[in-house]
């Protein structure tokens, strides 16, 4: 197998000058230290917090054999195995780019306001039952994340998949056109980021976006189910997108799901396509799952795969950690459910999550929410968050705790006695809402990303798995 890069390919990409540095194999690209395989090259970028080129000592002791230096830190440190460049970012794109030319494979593009990583997740496992299939990690969906999920993407791959994402308009843009996407796939449209968009008609024209870095012939794929779907039509047809397919639960799209049924942890929906129904199994629950895996199962027609070796691949499929991923923690017979949401929320995700929640059944105890903010919501926060209200309601909690500023409007319209814990910062509400606990209960955590929420997931499994 020939290597990721070669350091003269990588050389020639960037347009770099190697300083103290001879050809050999790059075997992957790194913008972590902590991470760095040996033949690794080390891309030094400056974040908001930290500078990479801080840690460039570390990542060649690490066993890179080269790093990716700017100019300027060059100019006060000097030393070997470098190469060395005006940006380092900049550099990283040019590398994405030159992935990019060289590969023959399939690219899928994923964007909208929830479920892109889960959908992202369900296509590259389809794919992957076809072929090699490289995909984007995480949530690596921003201005160095696509480009460094580019400058992955092996040569040999036959499919890449990658996530885009956005909390400003023209965001979208620059990313789609480094990874020209043969598909591109809008998950969804709705309230996320209102901080930064005077109405999520503009939102919707943001997500349209995707569509200017589509190959010439591609396809585009869109969940019909929200009120800007004509939105993302009009500007496919500015475009000259002559092959759009919709999905979802409204009676016009292309793949139409009818009402799921849920059966333990299990969710199972008929799709009709062209008037041919076919049967989705999946090891999760969920609506917006349902819809996420047709997404993925239209991707995996447009790429020329079996039908039903694409719904065999799709019955292995699961939520992710963040993301709906659900555990079983403690006795067998008598566990502690901990519905894992931490990762991210909006309107549309929060709605979904707890949606799936009222269909779970504690093994024996209670129910309990713990929601945090939803952020970037501008001046409609405060309506937002409570419009939450009759969700909650509808989950069956009988106990809520509350984290954040954001989300103090919810706490004032549900009852006194529903909210057991409310704080701005999920540290003072930790022991609280352990302490709450207990085996036979089901939790369910939701919130955005900057509430950190994921820390409460630790402890609860910390905490639970070590009385077991």
């Amino acid at each position: 197998m020939q290597p990721l890069w070669t350091v003269a390919e990588a050389v020639a990409a960037t347009g770099g000058r190697p300083e103290g540095l001879s050809d050999g194999p790059l075997s992957s690209v790194s913008i972590d230290s902590r991470e760095v395989q040996p033949e690794a090259l080390f891309v030094a970028i400056k974040g908001d917090s930290l500078d990479g080129h801080d840690f460039v000592a570390a990542a060649l002791a690490a066993g890179a054999s080269a790093a990716l230096v700017s100019e300027a830190w060059y100019a006060t440190h000097r030393g070997e195995k470098l190469i060395v460049v005006p940006d380092p970012l900049k550099a990283l794109e040019a590398l994405g780019r030159a992935a990019r030319a060289r590969s023959k494979a399939l690219i899928v593009a994923v964007t909208g306001s929830a479920g892109k990583t889960t959908t992202k997740e369900a296509i590259r496992t389809v794919l992957a039952g076809a072929g090699q299939t490289h995909y984007s990690i995480k949530s690596f969906n921003n201005h160095w994340g696509v480009p460094l999920m580019l400058a992955r993407l092996p040569r040999e791959a036959q499919f890449g998949v990658f996530e885009i994402g956005m909390n400003h308009a023209g965001e979208i843009t620059p990313l789609v056109k480094l990874v020209r996407p043969h598909i591109a796939v809008v998950t969804t449209v709705a309230a996320a980021h209102l901080e930064f968009f005077p109405s999520i008609s503009d939102i919707a024209r943001a997500k349209a976006e995707i569509f200017e870095g589509l190959e010439d012939g591609g396809a585009v794929i869109l969940n019909a189910d929200h009120e800007y779907l004509h939105i993302l039509f009009a500007r496919a047809r500015e475009l000259g997108i002559g092959r759009v397919i919709t999905y979802g639960y409204d009676d016009e799209a292309d793949y139409r799901i009818a009402t799921p049924e849920v059966a333990g942890a299990r969710t199972f929906a008929r799709v009709t396509q062209g008037g041919e129904p076919f049967d989705l199994n999946l090891q999760v629950r969920g609506r917006h799952m349902i819809a996420n895996a047709t997404a993925a199962l239209i991707v995996s027609q447009v790429a020329g795969m079996d039908r039903y070796a694409a719904l065999r691949e799709l019955a292995e499929f699961g939520a992710a950690e963040g993301r709906g991923q659900t555990t079983r923690v403690g006795p067998y017979d008598k566990p502690l459910l901990l519905v894992d949401e931490s990762y991210n929320a909006n309107v549309a995700s929060m709605n979904a999550a707890m949606e799936v929640f009222a269909m779970v059944a504690p093994p024996g105890g209670k129910k309990v929410l713990v929601l945090g903010d939803m952020l970037e919501l501008g001046e409609q926060g405060a309506e937002l968050h409570r419009s939450l209200k009759k969700a909650v309601l509808a989950t069956g909690a009988t106990q809520v705790f509350l984290v954040g500023k954001a989300i103090e409007p919810l706490a004032d319209d549900l009852e006194g006695s529903l909210v057991a814990g409310r704080a701005r910062r999920i540290e003072d509400l930790m022991e609280p809402i352990l302490s709450s606990l207990a085996f036979g209960d089901a939790v369910m955590i939701k919130g955005s990303k900057g509430v950190r929420l994921a820390s409460l997931v630790a402890q609860i499994k910390q905490r639970f798995s070590a009385t077991a």
